[in-house]
C-alpha cells in the first residue's frame, strides 16, 4: 500500500468565500462558521463576523431609534439652526437683490402686515427663518445655540419646540402691531424668547441673572433694539415677553408626561393669541 504525502503541519484549509465564490480564503466567520474573504469580514469583540451575521444581530429599527434618541444632544436646537441656514442659502444663492429669485423668495416669506391681512398667515411663521446678511444670521444663530444648549436639556425636546415656535409667533405679533408696513424677518423674536425664558428660569432657581451674564445681555440687546434704526422693536419685545411668560410655566418642573402636556398647552395658547392678535393688528 502506497501512502500519499504527509500534509504540512499548520496548513490552512482553503475554500471560497460564501459571497464572492471566485475568491479563495482561509478565514471564516466566527459566528456562523462560513468561509469569507477579508472584504466580507469585520472585526468583532471575538474574532470576525460576516456582514450577514452583523445585520442579523442588529436590534430592530425602533430600538435603534430609541437608543439614538437617548444619547443625541441638542437635536431641536441643531435642527432649528439647520432650517435657518437652509432658508438663508435659498434666499441668497438665487440672488438676494430685489430683482433676484432670492429676493423674491425673501419678500414672499417675510412678515408684511397687508399680506397677513389678505390671508397670508404663514408669514407669521416663515418670517422667523428669513435673515438679511451673514452678520444678521450669524449673530442670531450664535445666541440661539448658546441658549438652546441651556434650555433644551432642562425642557426636553417637545417643550423646546413649543417654546421656540410660540416665542416666534409672539414676536411676529409685536412686529405687526408696531410696524405693520415694514418687511420684517429673522429669528430674533424667538431668540429673545429663549433669553427671556432662561432669565425667568434662573430667577426661579435663585440665580442672579445679572451675575450670570443673561441680564446684561438682555439689557444690551434692548439698547441696540431701540438705538439702531431698522431693528424690529415689536418683534424683539413680543418674543421676549412671550418667552419669559412661557419660561415661568415650563421651567417650574422637570420634564415628565404631565409637565410636558401642560407646557405644550400653554405654548399653544400663547401661539393662538399671538396669531389672532397679529391678524387683528394687520387689519387695523
Amino acid at each position: 500500500m502506497k501512502l500519499g504525502p504527509r500534509p504540512r503541519v499548520g496548513a490552512i484549509e482553503t475554500k471560497t468565500c460564501f459571497l464572492h465564490t471566485d475568491r479563495e480564503t482561509g478565514r471564516r466567520c466566527t459566528r456562523c462558521g462560513r468561509p469569507a474573504c477579508p472584504e466580507c469580514l469585520h472585526p468583532a469583540a471575538v474574532g470576525s463576523h460576516c456582514w450577514e451575521c452583523i445585520k442579523a444581530a442588529r436590534p430592530p429599527t425602533r430600538e435603534r431609534i430609541r437608543r439614538w434618541n437617548a444619547v443625541a444632544e441638542l437635536v431641536v436646537t441643531k435642527v432649528i439652526i439647520g432650517l435657518n441656514l437652509a432658508v438663508f442659502l435659498a434666499t441668497s444663492l438665487g440672488g438676494g437683490g430685489p430683482l433676484g429669485r432670492g429676493g423674491e423668495l425673501q419678500a414672499r416669506l417675510a412678515l408684511f402686515g397687508p399680506a397677513v391681512a389678505h390671508g397670508e398667515w404663514y408669514r407669521l411663521l416663515t418670517s422667523g427663518f428669513v435673515h438679511y446678511g451673514l452678520i444678521h444670521i450669524g449673530f442670531n444663530m450664535a445666541i440661539l445655540y448658546r441658549f438652546g444648549a441651556m434650555l433644551e436639556p432642562a425642557l426636553g425636546r417637545i417643550r423646546m419646540v413649543a417654546l421656540y415656535l410660540a416665542a416666534l409667533l409672539a414676536g411676529s405679533f409685536g412686529a405687526v402691531l408696531l410696524t405693520p408696513l415694514a418687511f420684517t424677518g429673522a429669528a430674533s423674536g424667538a431668540v429673545f424668547g429663549l433669553i427671556g425664558a432662561a432669565a425667568v428660569g434662573m430667577r426661579q432657581r435663585g440665580i442672579d441673572v445679572w451675575q450670570s451674564g443673561v441680564g446684561p445681555l438682555i439689557a444690551l440687546n434692548l439698547v441696540f433694539t431701540f438705538a439702531i434704526p431698522g431693528i424690529s422693536i415689536g418683534g424683539h419685545l413680543g418674543g421676549l415677553i412671550g418667552g419669559a411668560a412661557l419660561g415661568g410655566v415650563m421651567l417650574r418642573k422637570a420634564p415628565d408626561r404631565r409637565s410636558v402636556a401642560e407646557g405644550v398647552a400653554v405654548a399653544a395658547l400663547v401661539a393662538a393669541v399671538s396669531v389672532a392678535g397679529a391678524v387683528w393688528a394687520a387689519h387695523r
